[in-house]
């Protein structure tokens, strides 16, 4: 299920990273990679804000859905 299913404060654990080489290579570099545990602090209009590695990163929509988990 892509990340933007998941609920506000739950922990999940990235499975796949999906998209195109250069998506996957900038999600990489934010430190989204497959068994790395995020958790959903916000959403707004689809938009996330996720606590990856002791960090927030904010993310589109269309970013967080080719993050499954």
């Amino acid at each position: 299920m892509p990340l933007t299913m998941a609920k506000q404060g739950q922990e999940c654990v990235i499975k796949k990273i999906g998209g195109k080489i250069e998506t996957k290579k900038f999600l990489e570099t934010l430190g989204f990679v497959a068994g790395c545990v995020v958790i959903v602090i916000s959403e707004v209009g689809g938009n996330l804000i996720i606590h990856i590695k002791d960090s927030r990163v904010a993310i589109g929509k269309e970013m967080a859905n080719k993050i499954l988990i």
